[in-house]
């Protein structure tokens, strides 16, 4: 089964979850979301994977976050943001078939594997 990460190696919650993959025997495809953002169509897919609203995967404490209004915005804007501005979705995000999960805790991951 492929195993993805959104990964940002300067985010020591990230670093973990890899870290956590790897202890584990697991060679997941490292992708550097900031880098290679995902599409709408992506997140969109990862929000249903994992169950998560638009709002759930945003990184609130972003400071854009609060440039852009999101912390009274709809789902549609705040997705609309993360495509715009990767650096507003929360990291990391697991990727493992049709599940998915955000590591915060990286434990969270587990429950996918």
């Amino acid at each position: 089964m492929a195993l993805t990460i959104w990964h940002n190696p300067r985010c020591s919650t990230s670093r973990k979850t890899l870290a956590l993959l790897t202890e584990r025997g697991l060679t997941p495809t490292v992708r550097l979301y900031l880098t290679e953002p995902p599409t709408r169509d992506e997140l969109t897919a990862v929000l249903a994977a994992s169950g998560l609203t638009a709002r759930g995967l945003l990184r609130a404490k972003e400071p854009l976050a609060a440039e852009l209004g999101l912390k009274q915005a709809d789902e549609d804007t705040i997705l609309a943001a993360m495509v715009a501005h990767p650096i507003l979705i929360e990291r990391p995000v697991v990727i493992s078939g049709d599940r998915a999960a955000l590591g915060r805790p990286p434990e969270a991951v587990t429950e996918i594997l």
